[in-house]
């Protein structure tokens, strides 16, 4: 069909331009969305008791005599060889299996990857939120000495006078594979200020109280402790001076390295040092006050560095005046059981810790800087530069000699690889609005936990730039170790020897000065003489 249509031009008048026009065109058909939540599955740890059984009524499995005498009359029996002799064939085929191809042979054995050009980066794995109403902060961690993802967290109130009425005691053992739930609790007396796993027998938690005891939990026997220390024989009652009344929290306390792994150590803010057996908690083995070589003054104790690798018998102090102290508890003489002394914060010294690699050098953590230190010199031989916001704690890398790690007031975590610059931090990752209060490294390097004031714990994994250790960092590390060392020693040579030279100046300045008052009393003497004699002549 043709069509032929005319324009109108009545119509034209009346046309309006629509600017801007919007067209959709649709071809599919619609389609609707919808979420659906699904069913949380929650996992729960419960413990099993595994008793030997399968022997006959009539033995006694306790007996080892009744254990021989039906062993060997079962070895006797024509059954018993077949069996052994048919699974033996098998076994025999495995074995050759086994021989032939190398399950475990390493195919790209001595091969360093590079990851020098991989930027470093870190992400968070789970958070674990304490379980209590409240506002705890989770003040201590602990990871699991086997390698497994579990962590102990402390959980407290440090600030004085802030604890409420019926607050919470619980601390709690969390598995990071299941974050919503904890995997054990534990109920003290007091609220937990400090917490370790026992390096043995890891069924066996170590804690410190905010009351001064220390007291032990056994995970196979519940979750209150074991035993306690008595209040009069704990930190605060143990020492001799009074500086207030009360209780003292148990800061910082580790086991130490014997063969029944049963002893410890704790320390305070009321200047003791206390040794501890827990096979008898009734009071402390050792005692030790922290006293200053010449003075009176007790310092009270903020952290703990102990680490076989130095000494089984020597540790070090951090105290709230910003002081290191060195310690050896079996030294010759009773009065050198308290080392050197290593001024130089401005405030208590929160974290202490020996370089895995190098256990003459240590970190610590302290006002606005993070130092590291020789412990044969006064001064350190590294200095951070001064933050706005204070520091609270701090860890080396177990698996990089260059690698430490610091928290902040401000919720920031600093990655430090004095590898590659020493000036500002290589990483910087702000873990929480809330203040940082606790860290703690796995023995792989690759997870931290890091603990807040509102109770949170925040599991933190650092790239493989960060874990694995690069070519020749060993070497250069020790390199940069040893030119700081010479350095703070040479400046220490050059203090001396200006001492000494004001020292000889002061005393020939001295002299000179005798010498000139005894010149001025030699003429007054000679004048008073020439006056004598001038009015002898004039009479």
């Amino acid at each position: 069909m043709l069509a032929d249509i005319r324009p109108n031009e009545e119509h034209a008048k009346e046309h309006i331009e629509r600017n801007p026009v919007t067209t959709v065109v649709q071809v599919v058909p619609e389609m609707s969305e919808h979420e659906v939540n699904t069913t949380a599955v929650v996992f729960a740890t419960k413990a099993m008791n595994h008793v030997e059984g399968g022997w006959p009524k009539e033995v006694d499995y306790t007996e080892a005599e009744h254990v021989i005498r039906y062993r060997k009359k079962v070895e006797k029996d024509e059954e018993y060889i077949k069996s052994v002799t048919a699974l033996g064939a098998v076994i025999e085929d495995l074995v050759k299996a086994n021989n032939a191809v190398d399950i475990y042979e390493e195919y790209f054995a001595g091969k360093v990857l590079e990851q020098s050009t991989e930027a470093p980066s870190a992400k968070t794995l789970a958070v674990l939120r304490d379980p209590c109403k409240g506002k705890r902060g989770a003040q201590y961690l602990s990871w699991h000495p086997d390698g497994s993802r579990k962590v102990a967290v402390a959980y407290s109130i440090l600030e004085f006078q802030q604890q409420p009425e019926n607050s919470p005691m619980s601390s709690y053992i969390w598995d990071v594979s299941n974050p919503n739930t904890p995997d054990f609790e534990l109920i003290p007396q007091s609220q937990l200020t400090s917490i370790n796993f026992n390096l043995k027998d890891t069924s066996l938690v170590g804690a410190g109280q905010y009351n001064g005891q220390f007291a032990y939990f056994d995970m196979r026997k519940g979750s209150t402790p074991v035993e306690a220390s008595p209040i009069e024989h704990s930190h605060r009652q143990a020492c001799n001076h009074t500086c207030h009344g009360g209780q003292d929290p148990v800061y910082d306390f580790a086991w130490l390295q014997s063969k029944t792994g049963t002893e410890c150590m704790s320390v305070s803010t009321d200047g003791s040092v206390l040794w501890w057996d827990i096979r008898k908690l009734g009071e402390p083995t050792e005692s030790l006050l922290l006293k200053e070589r010449g003075s009176e003054t007790v310092l009270g104790a903020m952290s703990l560095e102990y680490n076989p690798q130095a000494g089984p018998t020597k540790f070090m102090i951090g105290t709230e005046q910003g002081n290191i102290m060195t310690c050896n508890r079996k030294a010759k003489n009773p009065q050198d059981r308290v080392g050197a002394s290593f001024p130089g914060h401005h405030g208590p010294v929160y974290g202490l810790v020996r370089n895995p690699f190098y256990p003459k050098y240590f970190l610590s953590i302290g006002d606005w800087t993070a130092r590291i230190w020789n412990e044969d010199l006064k001064t350190p031989i590294m200095t951070s530069k001064y933050h706005s916001s204070y520091l609270t704690g701090g860890r080396w890398s177990p698996t990089r000699p260059g690698v430490f790690y610091t928290i902040k007031m401000n919720g920031c975590l600093d990655v430090w690889d004095y590898f590659y610059k020493q000036n500002d931090p290589t990483l910087q990752v702000q873990v929480t609005d809330q203040p940082l209060t606790s860290l703690e490294m796995m023995d792989n390097g690759r997870i931290a936990a890091v603990g807040s004031a509102d109770g949170s714990t925040t599991i933190v994994q650092f790239s493989d730039g960060l874990v694995d250790m690069q070519p020749n960092e060993k070497q250069a590390l020790t390199s940069v170790f040893e030119r700081e060392t010479n350095r703070e020693k040479n400046l220490e040579k050059a203090v001396k020897e200006a001492k000494v030279k004001a020292r000889k100046e002061a005393a020939k300045t001295s002299d000179n000065d005798k010498d000139r008052a005894m010149d001025e009393q030699d003429i007054l003497k000679l004048e008073k003489e020439f006056h004598d004699s001038v009015d002898g002549a004039a009479s």
